[in-house]
């Protein structure tokens, strides 16, 4: 079993030629090591990004929508919702098929079905259709971050892997910068129908991209697409080996279950996630009727904070997380501070329930958000650090479902205090409340950030004991 913090094997001794310890491989020592395992993050990026633009294009279409149907502000919030339920549902699902069938595969059949998704949206006649085509959506981007988790941990050192988190974590963010302006261009141009046959194509592209290039790394190897270098650095430096035996999908998920770093990963993650759901369906709401904005403004000013925090996010838990672990500092303590650090920082937006000044609050906004993308960043990678070997897809899949159903209480608790209360101040509190909440979880229940054994390590090492 490998630790996180376990001390790096000593180099071989100096030659022509290094044997690579667990690849067997012969390197020479001056060759490069390649950098195909970045054009693999960013791979993950675009489908990221894809994936958020996708499920934010009917929020930019809806008002065009419900004047053609005939539907009303009910029967549309159900209709948006929809998603979230058969997201949510099938993460756990999707997860331990991951783990079974492995990514190239399972992520092939999501690509297309996003596709198929946006084009049968374009193409429906009234409500029950509209709402078969958001449940499909939802079922077709379940797989993307739990897929996304396993991707790293197959494709990346473990000391590379704060800037491969945040590579494909920043498309989700992006998407708000850049999402909205792009779809609400393409409904102006094309009519809603034609939004959504534009981003299908988008999406099959995507498709086609992801069918050519992605092969896990050691087929990549074979096929002469990747270097003996870099498989090599890869392996060397803690990945998970994508051969590893495959258990039963339902015991392996009561394991993941059992264990207690997988609720205090999952639980603090939530309660982050609160904040970001709150954020990210009230702040235009907040902006406009209590800053008084109007929606053009808001949108604007909606975009601002979350691409402040995409460039903090490449500098801190990206650049100099992975920075600080190659230096030989310890990668627990690192991970702590940077989520620890992160969720500190977004409780900054409570500060936002005393104010009325407009520059003050998005000063308060900002820090909040930025915050939580920290966090975000840092807890993603934890996945493919901390689960069992060959489990990434699991462990990633409830923790995102912890996430979301957490999360997707934000909106509704939101909503009833600023009709109770007729202001967002006590939505600020709360959101600060939820945050504080998560540092005990993070702390308290999360404990050392290293490897799970697997059932059969842990059996192995009760017997070695009572030997």
């Amino acid at each position: 079993m490998s630790s996180v913090d376990s001390p790096r094997p000593a180099g071989p001794p100096s030659g022509e030629k290094d044997l690579i310890p667990r690849t067997g491989l012969i390197i020479p020592k001056a060759r490069k090591i390649g950098r195909v395992r970045w054009a693999i993050g960013f791979l993950l990026f675009f489908a990221v990004l894809i994936n958020y633009i996708d499920r934010s294009s009917m929020s930019i279409a809806e008002h065009d929508m419900r004047m053609e149907f005939g539907l009303t502000e009910g029967q549309i919030g159900i209709i948006l919702g929809s998603f979230g339920w058969s997201y949510a549902l099938m993460q756990i699902p999707m997860g331990m098929l991951l783990d079974k069938i492995g990514i190239k595969w399972v992520m092939r059949a999501a690509t297309v079905l996003w596709a198929i998704s946006c084009f049968l949206t374009a193409m429906i006649s009234g409500m029950g259709l509209l709402l078969i085509a958001r449940l499909i959506l939802g079922l077709a981007e379940a797989p993307i971050f739990p897929g996304a988790m396993k991707t790293t941990s197959y494709w990346f050192p473990r000391s590379e892997r704060g800037m491969a988190t945040v590579i494909f974590d920043s498309g989700q963010r992006l998407s708000n910068v850049i999402g909205f302006p792009l779809v609400g261009a393409a409904v102006a141009l094309f009519g809603w129908r034609g939004a959504f046959i534009t981003i299908g194509a988008l999406s099959l592209i995507y498709f086609i991209v992801f069918f050519v290039f992605y092969r896990d790394p050691k087929e990549m190897n074979r096929k002469g697409r990747l270097s003996d270098a870099e498989l090599s650095h890869i392996l060397d430096g803690g990945a998970q080996h994508e051969d590893a035996p495959t258990t039963n999908p339902l015991a392996n998920l009561g394991y993941i279950l059992r264990q207690r770093k997988v609720w205090g990963m999952s639980l603090g993650l939530g309660c982050a996630g609160y904040v970001q759901w709150m954020l990210l369906t009230w702040l235009p709401g907040f902006l406009q009727s209590q800053m008084h904005m109007d929606v053009a403004k808001s949108g604007l000013f909606t975009a601002v904070p979350w691409l402040f925090a995409v460039i903090v996010q490449y500098l801190l838990p990206g650049y100099f997380l992975d920075r600080l672990i190659r230096n030989g500092r310890s990668s627990t303590a690192v991970r702590r501070v940077f989520i620890i650090g992160g969720m500190l920082l977004a409780t900054t937006i409570v500060g936002t329930a005393f104010t009325t000044d407009l520059v003050w609050s998005l000063i308060w906004i900002t820090l909040g958000i930025t915050g939580i993308t920290i966090t975000f960043s840092v807890t993603n990678s934890l996945p493919a650090l901390i689960a069992p070997e060959g489990s990434v897809g699991a462990t990633g899949a409830v923790m995102n479902t912890v996430n979301n159903l957490i999360g997707t209480t934000a909106p509704i608790v939101t909503g009833f205090i600023v009709q109770f209360t007729g202001s967002f101040a006590w939505a600020f509190i709360v959101a600060g409340i939820m945050l504080v909440i998560g540092i005990v979880f993070y702390t308290v229940v999360l404990g050392r950030i290293e490897q799970i054994p697997t059932v059969e390590e842990r059996a192995a090492a009760k017997a070695a004991a009572q030997v």
